[in-house]
Formats: structure tokens, sequence, C-alpha cells
């Protein structure tokens, strides 16, 4: 990577206060992943390793575990305008690539319809390697998410803003569900990318450790352990990224539009800003016990915004709209201070008329053939201010033309099992 509540249409981001700048000069980017699709049948393309010799000097595209995917990543942002615009360029660029080799870019947090398991592993020694040791796992590997990253002073500041995340991380996934159709049928969850990725050993809720050496150690005792293969396959929903400074928030799937990808960045950043004043003036991190924590985010999985969730600091069962207007809340003052409360408002509108990713995926499904279903994530991936209406935007903003486990317990070494 190229870098260092009932909120309805009447909701509002809390206006300005007099409290600190809380998100300062906090920088982000975004990682995305994607998949490749036949246009014709909905299957998978094996067409990334053609796709990145065709834009080799792009750095803001990397390959992935499968040859059917592909990333992108942003440069460092210091605004949300800014990442908005590097994603749009980003998933454009490889559109464009895309429809060169006769596939289609799609945002979807996992393929919808056919995937050929190992036979699609990327060749590479480390991604080898994976599939040597976590053959099952990586068999049905091949999910997309989104990564932000947020930079941060220090790595013990860092472990404070994780401790602080851990109870907001199911709201995150609830706005970004973006992955209820697998194997041609609907999976009855909004983020069926969610569970698959939870059976990895080490995809968890992050816990509160006292300290960087404390975090640390809990990583090189998995690793030492097998379950992870080096620091980069420790996939705790929220971690110290062992590549940037930063802290990396990995919770959320791919979203299926621009400003949505824009909406889950904003409201990490000021999460990492309220966390780090926070920490700063020697607030403790608030109590959130791991089972509840694992329960809101396999609620959030199930549900996205349109049914229940749970309360991660009281176990009780929440609307998850209002959890989401609690996270409003609780960043209000950073969003303010930074100068993007507006923006937040305008994409949480935004994303209450068109309905989160899960819910316009399956109106889609349900309306067409597996071409047709293709053809409109396609252009939804590349659309990113779509009208208030919910109408889809035009063929030019459509896509190129062809040239002719759930509710695992918070990361802790006693709670990681290494896979047989």
């Amino acid at each position: 990577m190229a870098m260092m509540g009932g909120a309805g249409r009447g909701a509002r981001v809390p206006g300005p206060s007099c409290a600190a700048r809380a998100t300062g000069g906090i920088t982000l980017g975004v990682e995305e992943e994607f998949v490749l699709l036949d246009p014709a049948t909905g299957a998978v393309a094996l067409a990334a390793p053609d796709l990145l010799r065709m834009l080799d000097r792009e750095p803001g595209v990397q390959q992935e575990l499968m040859r059917f995917q592909v990333e992108i990543a942003t440069r460092v942002c210091t605004s949300l305008d800014e990442v908005g615009r590097e994603l749009a360029r980003l998933r454009r660029l490889v559109a464009d690539a895309a429809a060169r080799l006769g596939c289609r870019l799609v945002a979807s947090g996992t393929a919808p319809y056919h995937a050929p398991g190992l036979a699609a592993v990327t060749d590479h020694p480390r991604y080898r390697e994976l599939a040597r040791r976590y053959s099952r796992l990586v068999a049905e590997a091949g999910t997309c998410s989104c990564h932000v990253h947020v930079g941060i002073p220090s790595r013990e500041l860092g472990v404070q803003v994780l401790a602080r995340l851990r109870p907001w991380l199911a709201s995150l996934l609830a706005i970004t569900v973006n992955s209820p159709i697998a194997g041609g049928h609907d999976t009855a969850w909004a983020s069926w990318r969610y569970p698959l990725w939870s059976r990895w050993p080490t995809a968890a809720a992050p816990a509160v450790w006292a300290s960087a050496a404390a975090y640390d150690a809990t990583v090189h005792g998995l690793i030492s352990r097998g379950a992870a293969l080096d620091e980069r396959s420790v996939y705790i929903l929220a971690r110290l990224s062992p590549r940037y400074p930063t802290v990396e928030v990995r919770v959320a799937d791919v979203c299926l539009d621009v400003a949505t990808a824009v909406l889950v960045a904003g409201l990490t950043r000021a999460l990492a800003g309220t966390a780090l004043a926070e920490a700063r003036r020697g607030t403790p991190a608030p109590a959130a016990p791991a089972r509840w924590v694992d329960a809101s985010l396999t609620a959030a999985a199930r549900h996205g915004l349109t049914g229940a969730g749970v309360d991660p600091f009281t176990g009780r069962a929440v609307d998850a709209r209002t959890l989401r207007s609690r996270l409003l809340d609780h960043v209000g003052a950073a969003l303010s201070d930074r100068g993007d409360a507006a923006h937040i408002t305008t994409l949480v509108h935004r994303l209450d008329s068109l309905g989160t990713g899960a819910t316009r995926q399956r109106a889609l499904f349900a309306a067409g053939s597996a071409p047709a279903f293709v053809e409109a994530l396609a252009r939804a991936t590349l659309s990113s201010e779509e009208p208030a209406s919910g109408h889809w935007p035009d063929e030019r903003s459509g896509p190129p033309d062809q040239p002719v486990r759930p509710g695992l317990s918070s990361l802790t070494p006693s709670h990681i099992a290494v896979p047989r």
C-alpha cells in the first residue's frame, strides 16, 4: 500500500463543540479488494495476473490471494474528498483494464457465483505456503474487504486506540455489509464474507492489551504456534499494521460504491481521533466483554442495518440503526473539529436512501439474470454520487465498453485454535 440510530433521513451528525481538535492532522488511506467476473456467466475470471501486467506502472494496484481478485490502495490522504477521488480513479483504472480483458470489476465481499477454490490461488511463494498450511480455509477464500488505515503517533497509543475501537466495529460492519449472494443463491447473511473470514484462527476482534509489547507477544505467540504464517496473516479485525505506522481497521466488506467507502473511512478516522483524545486524557477504555463484542459482530453480519443488533456494552438486543446513531454521537466532536460533519451527514442520508450494499445486491439478484446482475454490480462499483432517488447512473457511468466462523472470542492467546 502506498501509504505510510435511528439515523434516518432526519439524522445529523452532532454539530460543533469546544472539544479539542480530536482528529488533528490524522492521515488516512484505504485498501479495497475486488472480484473479476465473467459478464456472460457471473463466474470468476482468473484474469488478475494479466491485468496486473497491463498496469505494472501503477503502484496503487496490487495482486491478491486469488487470481480472480485485485486490490487497490490509495496514497496517504488528508481529506475525505481526496480519499474519494483516489478510490474513484483507481476503480475506473482497473475496470478499464478488466474490460479490455473481457471481464468486469465488481465490488462484492464474496464472488456471487462459482469460484474454483485452490486452483485459483495466485502463483506467489507466500500465497502457495498459505494454501499448503491452511488448504481448507484458502479453498473457500477470495473474499473481499475494505481496510482503512489511520496514522498514529506511536504504537503505544495505537494499542490504546484498538481498545477503544472494539465496541464500534460491529456498526462499521453493519454499514458496509455487501456480500449476501454466494454460490448463486442468497446466503441469508448480509455479510457472508464475515462468517467465512471468521474461520481463520486469528480473525477476531482485538483484545485489550496493556502495551505494545503485550500486543507483540500475542502476535508472535500466534505465529510460533502455527495459527498464522507471519505478521501479515494475523487477521485481527483491527490491528497495528505490520507494514505502516497506522491502525488498520479490517472489519468492513468492500463497499459497493465509492461513497460508502468514504463514509466508513471518515467514521473510522473519527473513531481513531476520539480514541486518541480519550487516551491522552487518561479516560479508561469502556468495558465491552468479548462475548458481547462477538455477538454484536455476528448480528451485524447477519442483518446489516435492517434488523436487531447487539449492544456490545450490555449484550442486549438493540435496533442496528440505534447503534449507528450512538456511533455518530460518539464521534460527533471529532467529525466537527475536522470539518467532516456535513460530509458524513450527507453520506449517511445517502446510505439510508439507497440501502446497504447487501440490500441493493438482493434487489438486483432477484430482478434479473446472472449477466444482468453482474452488469448492475459493475455499474455500482464505478458509481460515486447516485441520485437520492436510487436510480442507477446512466451508461456513461457504467462499465467500460468492450474493445470489440461467527462469534469468535476477542483475540487472546487462549482463544486461538491452530488449524489441523
